[in-house]
């Protein structure tokens, strides 16, 4: 028990425990992208990647730092010309969390972001003029350096050779691609790798990934590549990274959204969520609403979910709109409604500790949830993101 702040005693318990996974973490080797560890047993790490033009430092900075703040752990720019070349240095420095440059087309800039003191570096060698040619010279240069390298290929920029072989970009061209670069850094000793293999497709990218999972031990970075727009894209990331790491496969993950990078942020967080990977933050639990439904659930749901933005503790809010599976929904929730007849009970942790009108419900929630969270954190309870595995 602990006192609520208008002296209430709040049964706190303890957090809901998230659920065995579904499977067993594939074993892979560990690598560091700057201070977050990638692989082995850490925690599956969310990135983003930046949308401005690298060149322009402050919007860069600023886009980083919304990142930051949504929970971001590592963030990609792109380097497609000098100029944003010459802006990584400070970039790399100002930045809160570790900095990938994104490498296309052009081996010089690999040098020039390794220089810089970016935590890792992506190639995508489908496009990348004679990479193979240069591959001894990045992995010597990566190696004093200490960063990893990131193979990616992309279904839309395999190399043409292999797309003459199969004919187009499939699973198995895909993961060729992927372990043909890999042995060309692990001949000159550079195995610090870790690799995607995206495609637009869910179903040809999770085929990809689980021919690459049984292939290799490096860590995997999943990606839907072009997933789309923000509803099509998270369906499609969610239905292939729900599939992967549910088979204990993927160390890192974007979701690529045609929408503002802060988005594929929060659509990370909550699959990982969703699969018991992180611990949970706040967690809404809502009806779908029906006939039997006496109040406005959607609007009952969305302002609770509005007016709780930001919350950090491990709190689960039940919204539900009717008698039947109301209340048992309700007590198994840390603070819930079951709304009826113009009025909700409200529970928390449980016991109904009040009645309040329709019109009440949403500023009632609010408050018993802001009473709970101070005494969560008054007692010690975990809040805020989750630590992220430092090496």
């Amino acid at each position: 028990m602990s006192a609520g702040a208008d002296g209430r005693s709040v049964p706190l318990g303890l957090p809901h425990p998230p659920p065995r996974p579904l499977a067993e973490r594939r074993v892979s080797r560990r690598i560091h992208v700057g201070p977050v560890a990638v692989g082995g047993d850490a925690p599956v790490s969310v990135q983003s990647m930046t949308t401005t033009r690298t060149s322009d430092v402050g919007a860069t900075l600023q886009q980083i730092a919304e990142l930051t703040a949504a929970g971001c752990q590592i963030v990609r720019v792109a380097c497609p010309t000098q100029d944003d070349a010459d802006a990584l240095a400070v970039i790399a420095q100002k930045s809160r969390i570790p900095v990938i440059a994104d490498i296309h087309f052009q081996p010089k800039y690999v040098f020039a972001a390794i220089d810089a003191g970016c935590a890792a570096v992506r190639v995508n060698p489908g496009n990348i003029k004679q990479f193979d040619d240069k591959v001894k010279e990045i992995a010597k240069a990566a190696s004093a350096a200490g960063i990893p390298i990131r193979i990616g290929v992309n279904a839309g920029s395999l190399d043409r050779r292999l797309l003459e072989k199969h004919g187009r970009a499939t699973p198995e061209a895909l993961v060729e691609s992927a372990l043909w670069e890999a042995s060309l850094f692990e001949e000159h000793g550079f195995g610090d790798l870790k690799i995607s293999v995206k495609h637009n497709d869910p179903v040809v990218m999770v085929n990809a990934y689980r021919g690459l999972a049984a292939a290799c031990d490096y860590p995997l970075h999943l990606g839907v590549t072009e997933a789309g727009p923000a509803f099509q894209g998270t369906v499609k990331s969610a239905v292939a990274f729900g599939a992967l790491l549910g088979e204990g496969i993927g160390d890192t993950i974007r979701v690529s959204l045609s929408a503002p990078p802060v988005e594929e942020i929060k659509v990370g967080i909550q699959i990982l969520e969703s699969l018991g990977l992180r611990q949970r933050r706040l967690e809404i639990v809502s009806c779908p609403s029906c006939g039997r439904a006496q109040v406005d659930v959607y609007k009952l749901a969305d302002q609770v979910t509005a007016g709780l933005e930001g919350m950090e503790v491990p709190l689960r809010v039940a919204v539900m709109g009717c008698v039947v599976n109301g209340p048992g929904e309700a007590r198994e929730a840390d603070l819930g409604v079951a709304s009826g007849n113009g009025k909700g009970q409200i529970f928390v942790k449980g016991q109904v500790v009040k009645t309040v009108p329709e019109s009440r419900i949403v500023e009632t929630l609010i408050e018993e949830a802001q009473k709970i969270a101070a005494a969560m954190e008054d007692a010690g309870v975990a809040s805020g993101p989750p630590a992220v595995s430092v090496g």
